[in-house]
């Protein structure tokens, strides 16, 4: 192994710069402050959960891709010791997959002390085994908010108000919100004749159309053995479906058996709320296709799309049975998770930089010369007045040190002088 290798981190994570790390603070910041003003509270949740956990959590596909962490000491030689080891008795913990399902064993554990309703953030790291590439990384924020205990509509309309807040605070425009509902998918299955038993099947691949096309879904589900006169009818809907203008026509679309559906009525009052709310800067939409990926899902879900990116940089839905799984007794919830590492890209890609809260100075000294507690209690006072200060050794070529303390961030410098007493501070676009 070369050295360079050696040095990198784990295939799939990263390290961060100073000039990344400044824009993740302040996008964590202004998300934070947001989600703040809405009235959730943030707690946190460990990296690590009991492996049993994660492997019964509906997580869809990322049951497959999660870090499992062999047992320990006595534990691991004596599964060892059978010669024959299974996968199942060598590892009792695992990296957490999202922050979904640790919430959910938070809550069940703690839901005594809680209050009701508890509007929770969640932002930190979670890991997946995934094979990485461009966009897709083992290791990466989530930023979720989420609701418990409101069975209604108004856990969606908060929910989706505070995302989208949160993403116009961070300078997002002209997204959409995409919606759908569960209900209506499941409404939809049973109405064409698909096998109960395999209805996620169906889901899957339906979610696949505006990348495969209509006729990558058809071939897609005949060969997984579908009827042919159920695909055919779910096809028909769904073009339908696609023609229409705005959920109204939408609604009048769905074949009479549908029309009727328990999920329209919120459905309908959640896009009209924040079509209201958001006064022209983003759409709301109903989308057929919508389905998510994860089995949990109960009944509505959404996802947010940003102009020029193929990819959705938030996503979420209502999961009211997933408590109970952990607790034996239901409880509504809901949650929506802003794809931190996408925003960061797309503000990347802009050349975004966050706005300096206060002036970045660079104090620079000659230790060799002058009193290092004199530099030391400038610097001080310079602080106390709401200024950032980094004391700087000076250096022999000072274009070259002040060129990087640009690149740095600073925005003025200032030679120690007489003990303090004559400190001239320059923009860093001034010759020294």
């Amino acid at each position: 192994m070369s050295t360079i290798e050696s040095s990198a981190p784990p295939r799939g994570m990263r390290d961060f710069l100073p000039a990344d790390v400044a824009l993740r603070d302040w996008a964590t910041d202004v998300i934070l402050k947001t989600y703040e003003s809405f009235g959730f509270t943030r707690i946190e949740t460990p990296a690590l959960e009991n492996i049993n956990l994660l492997r019964r959590a509906e997580g869809g596909e990322n049951l497959q891709l999660i870090f499992e962490v062999l047992k320990r000491g006595d534990k691991l030689e004596r599964e060892l010791s059978t010669g024959q080891p299974k996968r199942e008795g060598l590892a009792d913990l695992g990296l957490r997959f999202d922050l979904t399902v640790p919430l959910v064993r938070f809550y069940a554990q703690n839901q005594s002390t809680l209050p009701n309703p508890l509007k929770a953030i969640q932002i930190g790291s979670v890991w997946r085994a995934e094979s990485p590439q461009a966009g897709r990384f083992r290791q990466f924020t989530q930023c979720d908010i989420d609701i418990f205990g409101i069975k209604n509509e108004l856990a969606e309309m908060e929910l989706l108000q505070a995302t989208a807040e949160a993403l116009r605070e961070l300078g997002f425009k002209n997204f959409t919100i995409r919606i759908n509902d569960r209900r209506i998918l499941s409404a939809l299955a049973e109405y064409c004749g698909f096998d109960p038993g395999r209805v996620d099947n169906v889901f899957i691949t339906l979610d696949k159309l505006d990348k495969i096309g209509e006729d990558g879904v058809r071939k897609e589900l005949h060969s997984a053995g579908h009827e042919q006169g159920a695909i055919d009818k779910m096809m028909t809907v769904v073009t339908s479906l696609q023609k229409t203008k705005n959920f109204a026509e939408a609604r009048n679309a769905l074949p009479e058996e549908l029309q009727k559906n328990e999920a329209l009525e919120p459905l309908a009052n959640v896009i009209k709320d924040l079509t209201e709310q958001g006064s022209g800067s983003y759409d709301i939409t109903f989308d057929p296709t919508l389905v998510r990926g994860m089995g949990y899902y109960t009944g509505q879900i959404f996802e947010v799309s940003c102009p020029g990116y193929t990819y959705s940089i938030a996503g979420g839905g209502r999961y009211d049975k997933m408590v109970g799984k952990f607790s034996g007794r239901d409880v509504p919830a809901c949650g929506f998770s802003i794809g931190f590492e996408r925003i960061i890209t797309v503000l990347t890609d802009k050349g975004f930089k966050p706005p300096n809260a206060a002036a970045k100075i660079a104090l620079i000294c000659n230790p060799d010369q002058d009193d290092l507690t004199s530099v030391f209690s400038t610097a001080s006072r310079m602080r106390d007045k709401g200024l950032i200060v980094s004391v700087q050794p000076r250096k022999k070529d000072m274009r070259k040190q002040l060129d990087a303390l640009m690149v740095q961030g600073f925005t003025s410098f200032a030679f120690f002088k007489n003990n303090g007493e004559e400190l001239e501070i320059k923009q860093l676009n001034q010759s020294p």
